[in-house]
């Protein structure tokens, strides 16, 4: 209903108790300044002010809609504040999401990275599966998003740039006594006999399968265990074996060792995923992302 140039006049010619001295202040001329009070009141439904002798004096009714004008104002002003330091990457939300095994060391590491450098910005963190991030991305809800390839491809999303960040190689964790543990690159054909730890639920496709087709030979047993922490306590027990990206290498517990694979085709591509107009501090994320993905740690 009030436009903010109306509400600014408002409070101007309040402070100033004068049309003209409002008139000084915002380098208006007097009669302009009459008309939009004018303009003003007829809006409000009545007189704002009281016609002195000399100068104006807010009435009641001015006197509430100039305690809502300074309100409105400087939530206004916060409000500009804040968008300045959010389009200039030194303050405002960040909204950074990313698949599960990317929060074990890589994202962390990165966002830890982000805090030293812009203090002010403040990062709202999530994790999900790769297609749901990628359409938070293109909701407006996340503004950058870890992703990878893993299992059935990216996702082509309208609006959104993807950058290569990695390869994350798939290693198998095996208990300290096994008979392997001391070896080096296994051969998946030494491993047919494992029972395998997996979380796929259903009939779909998984890169075990297809790596253990191209060996020659099925899974013995898939035994469905959905968290990893889990998956390294059946590990640990001697009731199984498990893919692990080299990405969680840090979370993998002393009691388990972790060995490459010689199938050159166990391993997903991780991507740095992005809305069309990037914020600052996202492209400076992007960036400590990258250095903080560097070579994966040696088996």
């Amino acid at each position: 209903m009030f436009e903010n140039d109306a509400l600014r006049l408002l409070v101007a010619v309040a402070d100033c108790g004068s049309f003209t001295q409002a008139a000084v202040r915002l380098n208006y001329t007097q009669s302009a300044v009459s008309r939009r009070i004018a303009t003003l009141e007829q809006q409000a439904g009545g007189p704002l002010f009281d016609r002195l002798a000399r100068g104006v004096r807010l009435n009641p009714a001015g006197r509430s809609l100039h305690r809502h004008a300074i309100e409105v104002l400087d939530r206004l002003a916060r409000a500009e504040r804040e968008l300045a330091v959010l389009h200039a990457g030194q303050g405002g939300l960040l909204h950074v999401g990313a698949f599960a095994t990317a929060n074990i060391s890589l994202v962390p590491g990165a966002l830890r990275a982000l805090r030293d450098t812009r203090p002010g910005v403040e990062v709202v963190a999530s994790e999900g599966a790769t297609g749901v991030l990628m359409q938070q991305l293109v909701n407006g809800a996340l503004d950058l998003a870890v992703v990878s390839d893993y299992p059935s491809g990216l996702p082509r999303t309208e609006g959104v740039t993807t950058t290569v960040l990695c390869e994350d190689e798939l290693r198998v964790a095996l208990p300290r006594e096994h008979r392997l543990a001391g070896a080096g690159a296994l051969d998946l054909r030494d491993l047919r006999d494992e029972a395998w730890l997996q979380s796929a639920y259903g009939d779909r496709p998984t890169m075990l399968a297809d790596a253990c087709a191209r060996a020659g030979f099925s899974p013995r047993k898939v035994v469905r265990i959905a968290e990893w922490t889990g998956k390294f306590g059946y590990v640990a027990a001697g009731l199984g074996v498990a893919l692990v990206p080299s990405l969680a290498a840090r979370a993998v517990p002393g009691t388990l060792v972790l060995r490459s694979l010689t199938d050159p085709a166990l391993r997903r591509t991780v991507h740095v995923a992005l809305p069309a107009t990037p914020l600052p501090a996202a492209l400076e994320l992007l960036g400590l992302l990258r250095g903080e993905a560097g070579p994966r740690p040696p088996a």
